[in-house]
């Protein structure tokens, strides 16, 4: 395309200047010239053309994640207090809490009484006011939230 450029502007001139014809051959020369050297440049730039388009990828990532780092809203559902049941309240009161307290104050309970298994720290071993939240000895982490609602009202 940069050969197509200079190629219309060198013949305007030409056709203007009649008995100059002299010196417009010597300009399709140089021009001849200029279009082999840019004709080889684009095959040794096109591989850094791609490196350029790479690097334009991870631009766009980086604005995809500046796009979320706007504050969020938390769910009104996850904030809302609730009172919770007599056994969960033997371990984390009786004052209403949202869920995302309730889990905070089991987590205190818990590595307050070394409750977290030695051997796999995933796991829960309950005492006798968790079993009672619980219904059973031993819990995943992953099962806490899911039990722990069945207590909340």
């Amino acid at each position: 395309m940069a050969t197509a450029k200079k190629a219309p502007a060198k013949k305007a001139p030409a056709k203007k200047v009649a008995p100059a014809a002299k010196k417009a051959a010597p300009a399709k020369k140089v021009a001849a010239k200029k279009a082999a050297p840019a004709k080889k440049a684009p095959a040794k730039k096109a591989a850094p053309a791609k490196k350029v388009v790479a690097k334009k990828a991870p631009a766009k990532k980086v604005a995809a994640k500046k796009a979320p780092a706007k504050k969020r809203t938390p769910n009104a559902a996850f904030m809302k207090a609730m009172t919770p049941s007599a056994a969960l309240a033997a371990v984390i009161g009786q004052t209403a809490v949202p869920r995302t307290e309730v889990v905070s104050k089991l987590w205190t309970y818990i590595k307050k009484h070394g409750l977290q298994d030695k051997v796999n720290k995933r796991n829960i071993n309950a005492d006798d006011k968790l079993k009672a939240v619980f219904g059973k000895a031993q819990v995943t982490m992953f099962e806490l939230a899911g039990l722990i609602g069945k207590h909340l009202k």
